[in-house]
């Protein structure tokens, strides 16, 4: 990760957030995408010199005040607001990362093969599939393998085909990378999973240069299965915790009526598909 990481973020978000979103009146030719410095700046409350010294990490400790009206001028949702906060070093630690072992417990390994109504997974801070009951493996079948879901959306040639809306998917995985790497910004598996996703995706590198930040929370997945066809799923994620960094996926059928007969269908051929338990 960059030593500057606040500058970095704040100069992405900067340049994110036009001078029409911003409500800041814009005249003749702008030589920089987004809002300038002086903009952002007179919209906190700040001097310009102050904000400068921020963004080229001459002044890394804000106040969280500051902070809180930066926030606000940039118009940065609840998971950046505290991702901005986190970077600056103004929230109070949090529990230590657990050790990745890459397993989960056994009773919630249990709790998933139990659970036949709709696809459930587990999944780690850096995305990677700890266990997943029987309708997922069946959904995911087309990715090899099915291990990772950043490397899935950005590394295997099946991603653009089964993800309806790719694009947004990929912003969505590049900004929760980002959540994760405020939470545990010295994690050796999230640097190996950036540097990997950064070298073999153009598209990737991009994503992650723009600093955008989102929790994996709750959202409408839009798939296209070579076997099932289309399939629109509502899903909500629960963090473990039992076992912090873990978090529990279920999709549902999204309640459309004009999505939820064809996905109900395409679940039926999952659930007539579902391949063989794996450890």
């Amino acid at each position: 990760m960059p030593d500057n990481q606040l500058g970095e973020f704040l100069r992405a978000r900067r340049a994110a957030l036009s001078p029409e979103d911003a409500a800041v009146p814009s005249h003749g030719r702008r030589r920089v995408s987004g809002l300038r410095r002086e903009e952002v700046a007179f919209l906190a409350r700040m001097s310009a010199d102050y904000y400068t010294r921020l963004e080229q990490g001459r002044e890394r400790r804000p106040s969280p005040q500051l902070l809180d009206a930066l926030a606000g001028a940039l118009h940065l949702e609840p998971d950046a607001r505290t991702h901005l906060h986190r970077l600056a070093g103004t929230t109070l630690p949090g529990p230590p990362a657990p050790v990745d072992r890459g397993r989960i417990s056994p009773f919630l390994r249990q709790m998933l093969d139990g659970y036949t109504a709709a696809p459930a997974f587990v999944i780690s801070r850096t995305l990677d599939v700890l266990a997943a009951n029987a309708l997922a493996r069946a959904l995911y079948a087309p990715f090899t393998p099915a291990d990772n879901l950043a490397r899935m959306v950005f590394l295997d040639p099946a991603a653009q085909r089964f993800h309806a809306r790719w694009a947004d998917t990929a912003e969505a995985v590049a900004a929760h990378l980002r959540h994760t790497a405020g939470l545990t910004p010295d994690s050796a598996p999230l640097r190996h999973l950036v540097r990997d996703l950064t070298t073999r995706s153009a598209h990737f590198a991009h994503l992650w240069t723009a600093h955008t930040v989102r929790g994996k929370t709750s959202d409408t997945k839009h798939f296209h299965h070579p076997d099932a066809g289309p399939l629109t799923f509502a899903y909500q994620a629960f963090d473990v915790s039992a076992s912090p960094g873990q978090q529990l996926v279920v999709y549902q059928p999204a309640p459309d009526p004009a999505t939820s007969a064809s996905t109900a269908r395409g679940l039926a051929l999952l659930a007539a598909r579902q391949p063989s338990a794996t450890g």
